[in-house]
């Protein structure tokens, strides 16, 4: 592992990020939290909310014995996002899927703001907190910024819930096995901002540096996963990723 500050990028990486064709990028809470998006692991009080820890309220079971309660936390949520915009890290991100011949874009978060910023077919691995999903038929309904969220699914008249992965669920039917498949084809992976440590998004590096990938970590500070990678660029998200375009 080379680890290195934001302003030292390696001639390695920087030649193939230049002729690489086949790109994966993973990215986790510490992009959104540049701009201004809680996380749930600490800070802004998200941890605990109406006196229930953030894994209590956002789990399964609470799904199936309170809807309502785990409904007004996305709404509170919701509510922090809807005036957030996208940061450089998110730009750039976006810019990239016209760069390279084939670009995989999958995220950890939940808020939106990789299409905000413009991107494309993101493999949302934890869901939308913008979409509502019936219980049982599984339409999807966005929701709207402004305006009423929908709670009666349309096409069957049953309740809805938050279109995102839960404490104790399991990830939307095939998102971890396109992530994996393009994971194992791609020649240059990046990790960014994100902790490595949950599971089964954090095997992703693990497959594509297995399967002759050059991984590079950009963090503010060492993960689990560092150790694995063959350069982690120490610093912002936003104030690394640019500098690959320069």
């Amino acid at each position: 592992m080379q680890s290195v500050v934001a302003q030292q990028i390696p001639a390695e990486l920087r030649q193939r990020f230049q002729t690489a064709s086949q790109v994966l990028v993973l990215t986790g809470a510490g992009v959104s939290a540049e701009s201004g998006v809680p996380t749930f692991r600490g800070g802004a009080n998200t941890a605990v909310w109406q006196g229930l820890p953030f894994d209590v309220i956002s789990s399964a079971t609470a799904l199936e014995h309170d809807l309502s309660a785990v409904w007004q936390w996305f709404d509170y949520r919701r509510g922090i996002l809807r005036y957030l915009e996208p940061n450089a890290a998110h730009y750039t991100l976006a810019r990239w899927q016209e760069r390279f011949a084939q670009f995989t874009l999958l995220t950890q978060n939940v808020d939106g703001l990789h299409q905000a910023a413009g991107s494309n077919d993101v493999i949302e691995m934890h869901g939308s907190i913008w979409r509502a999903r019936c219980i049982s038929c599984g339409v999807r309904f966005e929701i709207p910024r402004e305006g009423e969220r929908p709670d009666i699914c349309f096409a069957c008249g049953d309740r809805l819930r938050p279109d995102v992965v839960l404490f104790g669920e399991m990830l939307p039917t095939g998102a971890f096995e396109l992530a994996a498949h393009r994971a194992s084809e791609c020649e240059l992976c990046f990790v960014v901002g994100t902790s490595a440590l949950v599971y089964p998004p954090a095997a992703l590096p693990e497959i594509a540096k297995a399967s002759g990938a050059y991984l590079c970590e950009v963090n503010p500070e060492q993960t689990p996963l560092s150790d694995l990678c063959d350069v982690v660029l120490t610093g912002k998200a936003g104030d690394i990723l640019p500098q690959l375009d320069q």
